[in-house]
């Protein structure tokens, strides 16, 4: 299975919206969406399947036995995190708690356990198309551990496809290096603005860190045409591959705001992202050429 993964170094890039063109004009049979804090590419994907859900744990939590407590306040005075408070009872804060244990280490009575905690769901559409999502809890961590399960149960239930297209997430954080790993290339969606330039820098130089072919392309180029021709050259000073520009399209936010991709549609955008899927489809082949010789 070849996976393609599609980054940004900002939000509001568009990622989402060419990832989601991808897996129309790919008719891909397995795609996964990586962006646990806030996924929304089943807005516009096309599934029928009921959704499968089961529970992701993360760290274990804190838990104090009032009944056991003595009130020493080790465990308070020793939390780095604040996570413990004391009223009547000793009591943990659920979303300060880090999990680190050292509470339960401290306790001289053994009043403290650590309890798994519940810190998102994972969501998996198998019918026709294998669909791979999560949704993290509001104020859990363990992000990119959610992000390698996604790709993990997207892996399992999508055995035979040829390609799979996994919707990352915006930054550079741990979701977006557990997205990294495993796949054959990345493409960077970038915005021709002054930070879209500057974050476009910082997710190339984390992909040439872990050796992850990329390439670049440029939603909404004519916004801002001299921001445009610096994306372009400094591609072409780091002799990366530039495979197209995508312009702003009144008639693809159109699309968007009633849950159909960008390709469905004769617009400027809908041709646009066409020749940007055939170069980087021609790419991603092309590295499979390479791994042969």
């Amino acid at each position: 299975m070849k996976q393609l993964l599609i980054l940004s170094g900002k939000g509001g890039t568009g990622k989402t919206t060419i990832a989601s063109a991808f897996i129309e004009l790919a008719r891909a049979k397995a795609f996964a969406d990586c962006d646990v804090d806030a996924p929304n590419l089943h807005l516009v994907a096309k599934v029928t399947a009921e959704p499968q859900r089961q529970d992701f744990y993360g760290l274990p939590k804190a838990e104090i036995d009032a009944g056991i407590c003595i009130r020493c306040d080790r465990c308070r005075g020793n939390c780095r995190f604040d996570a413990i408070h004391t009223n009547k009872d000793y009591q943990v804060d659920i979303f300060a708690c880090e999990g680190c244990g050292l509470c339960a280490v401290l306790c001289p009575v053994k009043a403290i356990t650590m309890q798994p905690a519940v810190a998102g769901e994972l969501i998996l559409y198998d019918k026709d198309t294998v669909f791979s999502s999560a949704c993290l809890k509001m104020g859990s961590g363990n992000s990119g551990l959610l992000v390698s399960e996604v790709k993990k149960q997207m892996k399992a239930a999508a055995k035979e496809v040829d390609l799979a297209i996994i919707d990352g997430s915006p930054g550079i954080g741990c979701p977006v290096i557990a997205s990294l790993s495993g796949v054959d290339m990345v493409l960077i969606v970038a915005e021709p603005s002054l930070s879209g330039f500057s974050d476009m820098e910082r997710i190339l130089h984390t992909a040439a860190y872990f050796q992850m072919p990329a390439a670049v392309c440029i939603n909404k180029y004519d916004v801002n045409p001299g921001n445009t021709e610096k994306i372009v050259d400094y591609c072409q000073e780091n002799s990366l591959p530039f495979v197209g520009k995508i312009p702003f399209d009144n008639e693809a936010v159109r699309a968007v705001n009633s849950g159909r991709t960008i390709v469905e549609g004769s617009g400027h955008a809908s041709q646009a992202v066409r020749e940007v899927f055939k170069n980087t489809l021609e790419i991603l082949i092309g590295l499979g050429d390479e791994d042969d010789e």
